[in-house]
């Protein structure tokens, strides 16, 4: 892990997001839960912003941009990775997994949280050989050319993306962040897009001055790509 990072192991029946949660006002920023399974990757961050709740909560599209970044760092030349707004990662139009955050639920949106918790679960391995064709909206990394591309790999270049991304944050504005996010939002033909000051998406059809707005906190609640049964994404 890069230094400003402190990694705390889980087993494989811990949940690394759940954990990073309930020690997150004692572990402080930094703090990174990692579970060590073959078939996902799946890790949480702890940050502590200074802004209020409603704009702090734009942490998330810098985790989401930073957990692509992780993936194109591995990925074959020319593999499409995208975003379905607001978590859903996928490649090459298959459900790989997504991102999440959480936050103290006595937390004021006036006020800064003690602590947010950025999670993510990438699938690195399809559990069958048969779950390609069982299951044509989802796929894994070993499907899609990622070679040795597994948990640690996926983790250790999502903490080093983060970083970068952050750091972009403080220099350029969340503009910088807004724009990458965006520009990784899975196609849609003549509409354009941005993100409000609170962090919620904003969609206009070009040549039409009528507006849609989706509340972020709303779709942040319920991740829509994780399968509870499943313990992992969605097949």
């Amino acid at each position: 892990m890069p230094p400003p990072f402190t990694l705390v192991r889980l087993r494989e029946s811990r949940d690394a997001f759940a954990h990073a949660t309930d020690i997150a006002k004692a572990s402080g920023a930094g703090t990174l839960t990692y579970v060590g399974r073959f078939d996902l990757a799946e890790f949480a961050v702890v940050l502590e912003p200074s802004e209020p709740l409603h704009t702090a909560r734009r942490a998330f599209y810098a985790g989401m941009v930073a957990l692509t970044d992780a993936l194109r760092a591995y990925a074959p030349p020319n593999k499409a990775i995208a975003i379905d707004w607001p978590d859903t990662v996928r490649v090459d139009g298959g459900l790989v997994g997504g991102g999440r955050l959480g936050w103290p639920p006595s937390a004021k949106e006036d006020k800064p949280p003690r602590w947010l918790v950025f999670g993510a679960m990438i699938r690195t391995v399809a559990m069958t050989d048969a779950e390609a064709g069982l299951y044509p909206l989802a796929t894994a990394l070993d499907q899609e050319g990622f070679g040795e591309s597994g948990a640690v790999q996926v983790t250790e270049s999502f903490a080093r993306h983060l970083m970068r991304a952050l750091d972009g944050w403080q220099t350029d504005g969340f503009d910088r962040i807004a724009r990458e996010f965006l520009g990784r939002l899975s196609r849609e033909p003549q509409v354009a897009h941005a993100i409000a000051d609170n962090g919620d998406l904003i969609t206009r059809r070009i040549g039409s001055e009528v507006t849609v707005r989706q509340d972020l906190r709303k779709g942040l609640l319920s991740p829509s790509w994780l399968d509870p049964n499943l313990g992992g994404a969605r097949l």
